[in-house]
């Protein structure tokens, strides 16, 4: 079983990377160590998650000259965030990022988002009333100046996150570059089937975040289902003397699917790269890809009226009205 994907530029891209969404600034630095240690060589990273200086120490120590690793050797994702897509702002956002990881390119750059908030310094323009402010910039010009990125060397491709079917096929329509990757939320319960065969067959990788479920989610409530305590994924586990996480790394390594599972602690980070050891039968893979019910986790949602609902669900580049 191969360990990589290779993306339409040529580009492996390493089928389990480490997440750093939600670790926090303390423990990130710690995290890329352990992972880099143990044999990851893919570490995902955005601007967003305001923890890019600290992951940049530990690459500092392990990658270069006279290092462990060569630059080379370790695929590094970042991500353009949503305040950030005018035109004018993309290469600065970008060359910080570079600057906070000490790096001189970036293996993949991402669109965060296809919505556009509005510039300037805050991650989350807010009004009084604590609603965002949107921009009207559309993401095909923001497309257009990720592109000269990698015209300039800074980055070797770029691709998007968070994009349906219809805005994927918007950018490609336009690409000079097209996208090599799109990383959405995928897992048993949004297992992408619909999504994932699209952008197969426009040659986009897609990329899992939260491949576990994200049981660590900051909104999660407390009736919520848990992915890794479904009694019937702990069944197959068992079968395979494996834990729940592995058997549902598999399962996205196994459709082809590159993941990034975020933790902090080393043993964990390590249990989640002992994926390449075994298979899962047709019949698990399908029996894992029926517990999908659509059920999205990772939309930011806000209390109106007493309700949850999905924050930016007003955006005009909302992605989640459309089907896949």
């Amino acid at each position: 079983m191969s360990t990589f994907v290779t993306l339409s530029t040529g580009q492996r891209m390493p089928l389990v990377g480490l997440g750093t969404w939600k670790s926090s600034p303390g423990q990130v630095k710690q995290a890329v160590l352990a992972a880099l240690d143990c044999g990851y060589r893919h570490i995902d990273c955005a601007a967003a998650y305001s923890n890019e200086q600290e992951v940049g120490e530990a690459l500092a120590v392990r990658l270069g000259p006279g290092k462990a690793l060569r630059r080379e050797d370790v695929f590094i994702t970042s991500k353009l965030w949503n305040t950030k897509h005018d035109p004018e702002d993309v290469e600065a956002a970008c060359r910080t990022t570079l600057a906070h990881l000490g790096l001189s390119y970036l293996d993949l750059y991402l669109m965060h988002w296809p919505m556009a908030f509005q510039r300037g310094k805050e991650l989350m323009p807010r009004r009084e009333d604590g609603s965002i402010c949107y921009s009207d910039t559309h993401y095909s010009d923001t497309w257009a100046a990720m592109e000269s990125l990698v015209d300039k060397g800074l980055v070797k491709a770029i691709g998007v996150s968070n994009f349906n079917a219809r805005q994927t096929d918007d950018i490609i329509s336009v690409a000079r570059h097209p996208p090599v990757v799109n990383q959405v939320e995928c897992h048993p319960y949004l297992s992408q089937a619909d999504l994932l065969s699209h952008c197969r067959s426009v040659a986009v990788c897609v990329t899992a975040y939260s491949p576990l479920g994200s049981g660590d989610r900051p909104w999660a409530s407390p009736g919520e289902p848990s992915l890794l305590q479904d009694p019937r994924l702990e069944a197959v586990a068992q079968r395979y003397q494996k834990t729940p996480a592995q058997v549902i790394l598999r399962w996205h390594v196994q459709r082809g699917v590159v993941c990034i599972p975020k933790s902090v602690t080393p043993s964990r980070i390590q249990q989640n790269l002992q994926v390449f050891d075994f298979s899962l039968s047709e019949d698990d893979m399908k029996l894992i890809e029926s517990f999908n019910c659509n059920e999205r986790f990772i939309v930011p949602s806000v209390e109106r009226d007493g309700k949850r609902v999905w924050r930016d669900a007003e955006h005009p580049h909302f992605p989640f009205h459309d089907p896949y």
